[in-house]
């Protein structure tokens, strides 16, 4: 049976909607939902929430024993954090589909897996395509539909073709008074009259600017937070800017109000067309659904 190798995320919110993508597809639930479990008990463990039984070199060993069929791999990353030690991590695991195989592999940069060409398929977030590859225009980008009109060819072979609908958005915020300063909607129209002080995580600062526009940050200046500081408390102070948001009621709690969703922090499918083949198209038919609103042409 052809085996068809699709990079992954380790760990977190991507990981978790790519199993459960897989899982509705091939149904694997079980499997996925142990995966999922396990890796959240491993996070509570590193961020002392949860207290272990034993080393984490034991329960490693554990975890690979947990499968009659499919057996998981799972390893250690170390953690960044001052303070924190290693933690327990995704790996790989392979499920069958019609007459392939698909193996799920972690890597800590899917996106950029694919652009080597170690990997014809893989799923990592829609932000990081922003941040790399899209090209900047005065036009704001608005869309996953429109992000591989904005891609290069001579810069990667990588395109979006799906997303998974696991949607965070990038949202306009802004405290009532400089809203009433402008007397409009918080809009990128209410950006484009706005001239000051725009707070904005510094991960995301090609992003913004590919989804407001070049033109609309001609007469904005960039301000982060300070290391430790809440992004919404953060913007608060500054009185408008651009983060994360799912209700809005860390914002609101923040005494910001929440204008427009500028673009969909997204899991998505990605697909390395230089690396295209016939069991690749399959695995792709198995993971996307045909009547998913977000699925996009790679051609």
């Amino acid at each position: 049976m052809t085996t068809v190798r699709v990079a992954v995320p380790r760990k977190g919110r991507p990981l978790e909607a790519v199993l459960e993508r897989i899982a509705s597809r091939t149904g694997t639930t079980d499997l996925a939902d142990e995966i999922i479990s396990t890796l959240q008990y491993e996070k509570a463990v590193t961020k002392g929430k949860q207290t272990a039984d034993s080393d984490v070199y034991e329960r490693l060993a554990t975890y690979s024993d947990l499968y009659e069929d499919s057996t998981p791999e799972f390893t250690l990353m170390r953690d960044d954090r001052e303070g924190m030690p290693r933690r327990i991590v995704f790996d790989s695991v392979t499920v069958s589909a019609d007459d392939i195989d698909i193996q799920l592999v972690g890597r800590e940069e899917p996106f950029r897996a694919l652009r080597k060409h170690e990997f014809a398929l893989g799923f990592d977030s829609a932000d990081l395509v922003l941040e790399e590859v899209v090209e900047l225009t005065a036009d704001p980008l608005r869309s996953l539909a429109e992000v591989n009109d904005r891609i290069d060819p001579r810069d990667t072979d990588v395109r979006i073709v799906s997303g998974l609908g696991d949607t965070v958005w990038h949202s306009l915020l802004a405290t009532p008074e400089i809203r009433r300063e402008l007397d409009g909607e918080l809009n990128r129209s209410f950006v484009d009259a706005y001239e000051g002080e725009f707070c904005i995580s510094p991960r995301y600062e090609r992003l913004v600017e590919a989804v407001l526009g070049t033109d609309a940050i001609e007469n904005l200046s960039f301000t982060y937070p300070e290391p430790g500081t809440v992004e919404e408390a953060a913007i608060a102070e500054t009185g408008i800017g651009v983060y994360l948001t799912v209700t809005g009621s860390t914002a609101h709690d923040h005494g910001l109000e929440l204008g427009e969703k500028l673009f969909p922090s997204e899991t998505v499918l990605l697909e390395n067309t230089a690396e295209k083949t016939e069991a690749v198209e399959q695995a792709t038919d198995v993971i996307v659904d045909s009547d998913l609103e977000t699925e996009l042409a790679t051609s």
